[in-house]
Parts: C-alpha cells; sequence; structure tokens
C-alpha cells in the first residue's frame, strides 16, 4: 500500500473525515470561519470605514470619509502526533491496515481539535500545558484585553457584561465559547423554581443559547493558570483558521522515534506519526471579551 511509504500523505478521504471531526470537536472550528492556509503563510485583510456617510446637498461639496486597511498574517504551525504499535501492522491485510489508520485518524482529529482551541485561545503547547515560544503572542489570552470578572452567582450578569464590552467597542457577538464551569452554573439558575437554561441541564451542549452560537468546551479553561471561563464575541467574522491540506504520514520501523529509549525493532513495534498544519489570527482584538476568574 502506497499510504504505508515513509513521508507519504494521508490519503483525501483521511484528510477530509480528519478536517470535518476537528470542526466538531474544537470550539473555535464550531464557531468561527475555515480558510486556506499556505505552508508559506496567508494574508487576511480588515477594512475600517472611519467615518459615517454624508449628506450632500445639491450641487454641495462633498468629503473624504477614509479607509484603514490593517494586513494580518495568517502562519501555519506543525503539529504532531504519534504513537507506537505492535509491527504485526506490517503483515496485517489491507483491510485491517485500513481499519487502523482510521482509528488513529480518529483519535488523532480529537488531538487536533484539542490543539487548535489550547494554542489559539491560550498560547500552550498542549502537550507540555506551557506557554509556547513558536505561538508566541497570538493567542486570546494575549491580545484581548477586554474583560470581565466571573462570579458564579451573577453568571448571566457576566455574560450580559461581556457582550456590552464588544458592542461598546463598535464590534458585534457571533458566539461564544464557555467552560462547563459557566454552562452548569447557567443550568443551575432558577427563577421561581422554573429552569431558565433547560437546555444545558445534564451537560448538554445545545449549540445555541437565545439564539446565540454557543459552543462548551474544557478547552476554554486549559490556560496556563486555568482561570479562563467564556470567551465572547464575532468569532465569525474577527477570528479566521485554517489548515493547510497536505498531511504528512510516516509510518517509522526503526529507531527511538518517541525518544523513549526503546529501540522499535527491540521491541516489536512500529511508530505510526502524523503532522499538520495550523494557522488562525484575531483580525480585531476589540471584537471580544474573556470572562475570567479573579
Amino acid at each position: 500500500m502506497a499510504v504505508l511509504s515513509k513521508g507519504t500523505l494521508f490519503d483525501p478521504e483521511l484528510v477530509s473525515d480528519l478536517v470535518n471531526k476537528v470542526q466538531g470537536k474544537s470550539s473555535l472550528a464550531v464557531l468561527a470561519k475555515q480558510v486556506p492556509v499556505s505552508f508559506n503563510g496567508s494574508k487576511e485583510f480588515t477594512f475600517t470605514l472611519d467615518k459615517d456617510v454624508d449628506v450632500v446637498a445639491e450641487n454641495g461639496k462633498k468629503t473624504e470619509g477614509g479607509i484603514t486597511v490593517e494586513p494580518v498574517i495568517i502562519s501555519p504551525i506543525k503539529i504532531e502526533y504519534g504513537a507506537r504499535i505492535s509491527d504485526e501492522f506490517l503483515y496485517a491485510a489491507d483491510e485491517e491496515k485500513i481499519n487502523i489508520l482510521k482509528a488513529f485518524n480518529e483519535g488523532f482529529a480529537k488531538k487536533v481539535a484539542r490543539g487548535l482551541d489550547i494554542m489559539a485561545m491560550h498560547g500552550v503547547n498542549p502537550r507540555t500545558k506551557q506557554a509556547s515560544t513558536v505561538i508566541g503572542t497570538n493567542h486570546f489570552d494575549n491580545l484581548v484585553s477586554q474583560k470581565v470578572t466571573f462570579v458564579k452567582a451573577q453568571v448571566e450578569e457576566n455574560i450580559e457584561a461581556a457582550v456590552g464590552l464588544v458592542q461598546g467597542s463598535n464590534g458585534v457577538v457571533t458566539g461564544m465559547a464557555m467552560s462547563p464551569v459557566v454552562s452548569s452554573e447557567l443550568a443551575k439558575l432558577k427563577v421561581n423554581g422554573v429552569r431558565q437554561y433547560p437546555e444545558l441541564a445534564w451537560g448538554a451542549n445545545p449549540g445555541s443559547i437565545n439564539g446565540l452560537p454557543v459552543d462548551i468546551n474544557t478547552t476554554v479553561s486549559e490556560g496556563v493558570d486555568s482561570k479562563e471561563k467564556a470567551i465572547v464575541g464575532d468569532f465569525a467574522n474577527m477570528f479566521k483558521w485554517g489548515y493547510a491540506k497536505e498531511v504528512p504520514l510516516q509510518v517509522i520501523e526503526y529507531g527511538d522515534p518517541d525518544n523513549s529509549g526503546k529501540d522499535l525493532k527491540g521491541y516489536n513495534q512500529v511508530y505510526l506519526r502524523a503532522e499538520a498544519y495550523i494557522g488562525w489570527a484575531i483580525l480585531d482584538a476589540k471584537s471580544f471579551a474573556r470572562i475570567v476568574e479573579a
């Protein structure tokens, strides 16, 4: 099978399946637009018309309105995941190899989805849980300065305040990513004994609340200090993400590719390694607000 050669790529079906699964498990992929990203980076522009329209009398003088154009580069970051399996994989029938690759692809998709959120929200290397110098400052925790202090007993007020910050900066709110802590507090909220958010009961993730697209995910609180509780803002227009379509897959038969100290041949194993290239950009930080613990 050609797919098993070193340095080859996931076939298009597996790549499509991978991306679909990522979109279903990443809050940012659920709420924001996906755009094509090249290996050399892609440029996105934000256009702002500086003034309002002008009333002009007949034969009257026209004045300049002005426009501000800001370029933002979406640079892809390489992420990888690898796992050891028995070298019986090499001798299995083609159908069984495909089943193993599909299972690996499904697991890889979950890790990519979590990784996108953790990297873009918090600037953290998902595996080490430490701030990443590769990501640098390109993440919500760093760029979004508009914040609301989270108070459990005032969770509705917290969300309204965050919405107010975005709208006060002339932004719009198209979605919210929230941690299970926030959804749990909303689910418990009652007025005269009546649940105000029954759609959130028992850990449900309804997709929208009060008409606003919402996604509930533990990744919202997986930063270095884990104080983030929700991000509110214009995900539809002011956050873009994408991936480079080529997803390299290696089946490594020799050596110690994960630096575990165990030689593959010595333990009758092979190593599956997949890589993906993902980039993102926050086009306007003022279009978002964060709800965080004090």
